[in-house]
């Protein structure tokens, strides 16, 4: 077990790091730079940046656990992924630098108008402010529970006031150019972590690299395809779909992920970074899960009893007194640098949202728009305190399902009206997009419900794309043709 010294310095330190980061890249820096990093960044820094920006401290934990219930069968969606990446950096990146837009949002008013424009940025807000609530949630929780394992009692409230100012701090001003520099970091330290621990399991198992190599093939949790049961979340064709449709509207369409993309300095940068991150995040994934084979060999080697929340397993292990202190320092490290860098991400797009899409106007001038957005990235650090002191109160399983859940259903409409855009001519007036984004998630959730109840069918991942079909035949149905001059 890490002592109490060395926990604090531990939780400290890596916080501290950000904060200097913030400090320095946040210098002369103004509203293009918190935007899109004044579009300087080169590819080879933003693609081992990229390389763990959609992976968080949940993902640190979740993903080597989740072998024991579904195998390898998660690399078939990130098959799709791939399909995923290739159709952002060829299709919607052009897009974006040829309308310069500063959030991705602003598609949506050179294609139909400011409603749309509003409609699709409410929905990423929803969303993005959930999950990165539960993100920060966990950070907290985990101080807590690391600093009551020293012998201290730190109140939660504390624990997540002490997480906020953090995030707040470092990302104040820089934006997304701190957001890339930190990304940098957080890579680092995650793959180092992840690499680090592997490299422990394997001696503690007394596994040569092919005898590991070998042990892995032959786990039956090394299962990849899933061919035989089509009713199942995880047959092949569902995952796959899914993947590509979850990496276009969760990574495409989203602006905490594509405002990254786009502070590259050129289209060809900015595809040469997904290309290489696209391939590179396939091979940590596979690591995650070959980490998870190696966890529960060496859990059941060591008579170690296997605890009921598969998240616990690595927390369990890395402390584990049977091996080197280092593999804690190392799980902490990685935690924090993946909990950090996503909850300071999610700050910083959700300010870039609210300022630009939200609250902005065309006639604002540069001065107004950085008073707007100071004001904004506090107050919604203020809000994301708040929704984690929420959590607390609330915790349970449903709660963080139904988080879940509702981010899910936000997504569906941002998809349906970009292929709406894309593959139609047709224009809507007025305020009808608003009616067309909260129906088409009831009638999802209405299908979900029937087929659930009356045909035993449960719909998985396929949600998002039966959400942005019924965004796009609504759009369909109240939109009108575009007219010619």
């Amino acid at each position: 077990m890490l002592s109490l010294v060395l926990l604090v310095v531990l939780l400290l330190i890596y916080p501290i790091v950000l904060l200097i980061v913030g400090r320095l890249t946040g210098r002369r820096a103004d509203n293009d730079t918190f935007f899109t990093g004044n579009r300087r960044t080169p590819w080879y820094l933003a693609w081992p940046a990229m390389i763990s920006a959609a992976m968080s401290g949940i993902t640190f934990v979740s993903l080597p656990g989740s072998v024991a219930a579904d195998g390898f069968s998660y690399l078939q969606m990130v098959a799709g992924f791939t399909v995923g990446q290739l159709l952002i950096a060829f299709w919607l990146v052009p897009r974006f630098y040829r309308l310069q837009v500063r959030s991705i949002y602003q598609y949506f008013d050179h294609r139909f108008g400011l409603s749309a424009h509003r409609s699709a940025a409410w929905c990423f807000v929803v969303a993005k402010l959930l999950s990165a609530a539960l993100k920060l949630y966990m950070v907290a929780a985990v101080v807590q529970m690391l600093f009551q394992t020293g012998g201290v009692e730190l109140p939660f409230w504390g624990a997540a006031a002490g997480v906020m100012a953090i995030v707040w701090g470092y990302t104040r001003r820089g934006g997304v150019r701190t957001v890339m520099q930190t990304d940098l970091i957080k890579s680092g330290v995650m793959l180092t972590a992840l690499v680090g621990i592997v490299v422990a399991l394997c001696r503690a198992l007394g596994w040569s690299f092919a005898e590991a190599c070998e042990a892995v093939a032959q786990s039956p949790f090394s299962q990849v395809l899933v061919l035989d049961d089509p009713a199942s979340e995880r047959y092949f064709w569902k995952m796959f779909v899914a993947g590509i449709v979850l990496l276009l509207a969760m990574t495409g369409l989203d602006q905490d992920l594509m405002q990254r993309n786009l502070s590259c300095r050129s289209v060809g940068d900015a595809q040469r970074n997904i290309v290489l991150t696209a391939i590179s995040q396939a091979v940590v994934i596979l690591l995650f899960l070959v980490l998870g084979v190696l966890l529960y060999a060496y859990a059941d080697a060591r008579a170690l009893a296997r605890p009921e929340d598969p998240d616990q397993l690595l927390p369990l292990v890395a402390g584990s007194e049977l091996l080197p202190g280092w593999v804690g320092v190392l799980f902490v490290l990685g935690f924090s640098a993946g909990s950090y860098s996503a909850g300071g991400s999610a700050l910083t797009a959700l300010t870039t949202s609210i300022t630009l899409d939200v609250l902005g106007d065309k006639q604002l001038d540069e001065n107004r728009i950085a008073r707007l957005r100071v004001r904004a990235h506090a107050l919604l650090a203020v809000t994301l305190l708040g929704l984690i002191l929420l959590l607390n109160y609330l915790a349970s399983e449903s709660v963080i399902n139904l988080i879940y859940k509702v981010a899910g259903y936000t997504y569906g409409p941002i998809l349906g009206l970009f292929l709406f855009g894309e593959f139609t001519r047709r224009t809507i007036a007025g305020r009808k997009v608003w009616w067309v984004v909260l129906i088409s998630p009831l009638l999802s959730f209405g299908v979900q419900y029937i087929v659930g109840c009356y045909l035993n069918y449960r719909i998985g991942f396929e949600l998002l794309l039966l959400n942005a079909a019924f965004t796009y035949v609504c759009m369909w149905l109240v939109s009108r043709r575009a007219t010619t001059a």
